[in-house]
């Protein structure tokens, strides 16, 4: 089947590139009773071999049981697709543990090891997969891949590449800027941990410096060459003496991998923080607001279905974010005395009591 045939099969509406988040659902609960049963046999009598890479989430936490809410999702669709591990599929589970100058001898060694296709994040790693080869199909959470030049064109990738990208535009930075100063009016000094550089200067930094100037927020940039637990120590007590009112995070897997740290820090320290990806609410954080990566995760199993059924990944086009969530945990914001607003109570997609 081709992806109009699987999503129509699905009950999922195909308008082009737009599929829209409510359609997942029949995807997740109709699979299993909508494929043929031959194609169903077909699949039992292969197993394929996933290589299942993450730039900062340990291997063993890459799991249906252990894993993040977005990984456990990909598992879910999988199976809800006919796949189970141990039976048609293998799944090879390796982590950058967060150290970018493993990308490149990972990427060998995964390749090395001839799976019959990636899975894998981040853009840097990607590229070192990119680079690694160019016949294994690599499906992909990235960033923007254009702006990157994973890709030159989303509908059409061209290559061995394909997947989701979690870009939303810069806006979104700026958005989390306004529901910071939403959820504590009087915030302004703001910290922005990133792991780049050259941030400030990129149609993210001027989005977010332009979105300060006009909440009356003094922005901060504050670079961590290395994201580790002695790192982030350093920084929060530097970001504490120097009384920044409240900080934010970017969206790097060098991050999200220390996320428990980072909660736990910033709540040890009562330093408000909005992130960029709900597994820091999950892990105690204050506020996020993110594309919904339950939607992503599902998509990304899509594709790699249709791989596995023969479809080229240069062929699948490359999914965008249609839907985003607003998560409040209120047993962080009691922690560090903060009242959330009604209104802003109101607008969150979910509240963690």
């Amino acid at each position: 089947m081709d992806l109009r045939q699987i999503l129509l099969t699905l009950g999922w509406e195909h308008r082009g590139l737009a599929m829209q988040r409510r359609q997942f659902i029949t995807l997740v609960s109709g699979a299993a009773a909508a494929w043929p049963l031959a194609g169903r046999a077909q699949q039992a009598r292969r197993q394929h071999r996933i290589a299942l890479v993450h730039s900062g989430i340990p291997a063993d936490q890459l799991t249906e049981t252990a894993g993040p809410f977005w990984v456990r999702r990909f598992y879910q669709t999988l199976r809800k697709l006919g796949y189970a591990e141990g039976s048609n599929i293998v799944v090879q589970r390796y982590s950058a543990e967060g150290r970018s100058q493993h990308f490149t001898s990972l990427a060998a060694a995964v390749v090395g090891s001839d799976p019959r296709v990636i899975v894998v994040n981040l853009n840097e790693l990607i590229e070192a997969f990119a680079a690694a080869t160019t016949t294994i199909p690599i499906v992909a959470i990235m960033g923007d891949p254009i702006a990157t030049g994973l890709v030159a064109n989303l509908a059409h990738p061209g290559g061995n590449l394909t997947g989701v990208s979690i870009d939303a535009g810069y806006e979104i930075v700026a958005k989390r800027l306004q529901i910071l100063k939403e959820a504590m009016p009087s915030a302004a000094k703001v910290a922005y941990l990133t792991s780049s550089r050259t941030l400030m200067d990129t149609p993210l930094g001027l989005s977010l410096q332009k979105a300060g100037q006009a909440l009356g927020i003094v922005l901060s940039w504050n670079f961590l060459p290395e994201v580790n637990d002695e790192q982030l120590r350093r920084t929060f007590a530097e970001l504490t003496s120097q009384r920044f009112d409240a900080a934010m995070v970017d969206a790097s897997g060098s991050f999200l991998a220390r996320r428990a740290s980072i909660t736990e820090l910033a709540g040890k320290l009562h330093l408000p923080i909005i992130y960029p990806f709900r597994d820091y609410a999950d892990s105690g954080g204050l506020i996020s607001y993110a594309p919904d990566l339950g939607e992503l995760a599902e998509r990304l199993a899509v594709d790699v279905h249709q791989v596995l059924n023969g479809t080229r990944p240069g062929d699948i086009p490359i999914y965008r974010p249609s839907k985003f969530h607003l998560v409040i945990n209120l047993k962080a914001a009691s922690a560090l005395s903060l009242e959330m607003p009604p209104t802003l109570l109101a607008r969150a997609d979910e509240v963690i009591e």
